[in-house]
């Protein structure tokens, strides 16, 4: 083989360039379990075989359903894709109504399920669905285990046959459909070709640090989301060891265990450690708890390529010995490099960790785009704080008169499934409209100024862009989430989520009178008072008319289950708008 141009190519290169005993690394039972390159083909030969057995065609589609990353879900991916059918990922967490609806509308024939309760939500609409027979990765009583299908499989004799339908697969072919999340309506089915996520791999792979047969990632934002996804297929063309983490709950513990030198993150992930942090640096006292605060000063003037001079290195050396040596430990003290997308990070989260020597390499996509349109890299000078980095090669971006990022490029989608009027109303020509805004710099590198759709006018005519105010906000130790208001409204307002773990924490070290519940809290005057101070720090960078007048406070904590946010994390305006619709009118009216 001399290139890759389909999905399953991955785990081919890597078996003849840079094989490994551990390809890929799930925990079981208390256990990490290692998979060499080797036994990863030949088990998703073995399920290509058994679906073969099973009358799977080509262009069939097969859910897959996983509560975690795991070793599995990879096995299942290479094993459906070589035969020409597609595997249509399912975010576990998402209500059995949207599961009927993603089943039913990519005519799912088969589906394999992680557990019990993800296998529970099935069964409740399996009977309206196309669905066959459901398969699960854990042993449950009453549902077929997937290790069925290597028994089916384990006679050779129409490997052939598999070989074929390999051969018979072009890059130009679909590969999977994901459905995006959204904020509103039901979802919509992203279809990406091989072409589409292999270049986008490959594309990509120039900005990784340098990875090769040691390199150790630590695997955790859902694998059915094309960011993570893409870059597990980019991991195996390194030669990297990937290991999934049990769970969002063990990533410190995990990291502990494992030492990852990479892995790929979320800015609210990044803020949920620092706030971790903070809330230890408060039981400090005396000298250490001076020099804490010294080295997060230190660590808040950053600058890369040593921009700030010795003598600003020379106090970096001495803080990153004494305070961020332990920062580091608390992730196995070997992270080097942390990639972010999905969502605007705090500059000032970005040259903290970089201080720390956790660099994080922002980046931005879309599904649509599968996912990588830029990224930054810390080699040849293509890294800098509050842009997205420069954008890949052969993705071409493109500034509309109207400040929207227009994307072209083999990484961009082949469509919207079953609805090509949506399709054609995100392309001009060959470009794809990201309904985001930014601009180019004089050095090349993407800025993202705000959401096209999300951008307000006041009633006085004054243009708004929440996300800018929000992002400014969110670096408060007292504000969890915030969603800025005021479309067709005299003045922007603001409905804040405290930050109650840090709040109760304060709370003692204040000795206010205060009670530590959420409601408690979110009514207290004294916590107004607080937060008000926040809302006028933060409004002093901002034009008067954009400026927070008036806040309300909620008792909800917001959540992918409560509703609130996106499975991705970003909060659905409209929906937290009706929920909150009587600090919504206690604002306004």
């Amino acid at each position: 083989m001399t290139d890759v141009k389909r999905l399953f190519d991955f785990p081919y290169y890597q078996l003849e360039h840079k094989p490994t005993d551990t390809a890929l690394v799930t925990k079981y039972d208390g256990e990490w379990t290692p998979m060499s390159t080797q036994e990863y083909v030949d088990k998703a030969n073995a399920i290509s075989r058994a679906l073969l057995r099973l009358g799977v065609q080509p262009n069939d589609k097969i859910a897959v359903i996983s509560s975690t990353n795991r070793t599995e879900w990879n096995i299942m991916d290479i094993g459906i894709l070589q035969l020409g059918a597609q595997n249509i990922p399912i975010y576990p967490t998402i209500s059995p109504e949207d599961y009927e609806y993603v089943l039913n509308h990519s005519e799912s024939i088969y589906c394999f399920v992680s557990d019990e309760e993800v296998l529970e939500k099935v069964r409740k609409v399996q009977a309206n669905t196309k669905l066959k027979e459901v398969y699960s990765f854990n042993k449950i009583e009453g549902c077929k285990h997937y290790s069925e299908l290597f028994e089916l499989g384990k006679d050779e004799s129409n490997q052939p046959e598999v070989e074929a339908r390999k051969d018979a697969v072009k890059p130009e072919d679909l590969a999977t459909i994901i459905y995006t999340s959204g904020t509103t309506g039901k979802p919509k089915g992203v279809m990406l070709s091989h072409k589409n996520i292999t270049s986008n791999a490959l594309d990509s792979s120039k900005r990784l640090p340098n990875i090769n047969g040691e390199t150790r990632i630590l695997s955790f934002l859902p694998i059915c989301h094309i960011f993570e996804r893409m870059l597990i297929y980019l991991y195996q063309y390194v030669g990297a060891s990937v290991y999934f983490a049990e769970g969002l709950d063990k990533i410190g513990e995990n990291a502990k265990e494992i030492k990852p030198h990479l892995m790929s993150v979320v800015p609210r992930l990044l803020e949920k450690v620092f706030d971790k942090i903070m809330l230890k640096a408060d039981e400090l006292k005396g000298i250490k708890h001076k020099l804490f605060y010294w080295a997060v000063e230190l660590g808040e003037i950053w600058q890369p390529y040593k921009a700030n001079g010795w003598w600003y290195e020379f106090k970096l050396s001495i803080a990153k010995k004494l305070i961020f040596s332990k920062w580091r430990a608390a992730l196995g003290g070997e992270l080097t490099t942390m990639v972010s997308g999905s969502a605007a990070l705090q500059p000032r989260l970005s040259k903290i960790f970089a201080a720390a020597d956790m660099q994080v390499m922002e980046g931005y996509g879309l599904t649509e785009t599968s996912p990588v349109i830029s990224v930054g890299m810390y080699r040849e000078k293509s890294y800098k704080v509050g842009t997205v980095g420069k954008p890949i090669r052969n993705v071409e971006v493109k500034i509309a008169e109207d400040g929207e990022i227009l994307i072209k490029g083999p990484n961009v989608m082949m469509g919207y499934y079953k609805d090509e009027e949506k399709t054609a109303s995100v392309m001009t020509d060959a470009y794809f409209h990201t309904g985001d805004k930014g601009e180019i710099d004089e050095d090349g590198f993407l800025k993202i100024t705000g959401r096209k759709k999300e951008m307000f006018k006041t009633s006085g005519g004054k243009y708004v862009i929440p996300t800018l105010l929000e992002n400014d906000l969110k670096q408060s130790l007292f504000i969890e989430q915030v969603m800025v208001i005021g479309e067709g409204e005299k003045m922007p307002a603001a409905i804040i989520q405290p930050n109650f773990d840090f709040i109760r924490d304060w709370i003692d070290h204040k000795g206010h009178n205060i009670s530590k519940s959420e409601s408690e809290i979110a009514r207290s005057q004294i916590i107004k008072d607080r937060i008000q101070k926040e809302v006028d720090k933060y409004n002093q960078n901002f034009g008067k008319w954009e400026q927070i007048k008036r806040f309300e406070l909620t008792e909800v904590v917001w959540s992918v289950d409560s509703g609130h946010l996106t499975p991705t994390m970003k909060i659905k305006r409209d929906v937290i708008k009706n929920i909150h619709k009587d600090l919504y009118d206690k604002i306004y009216n």
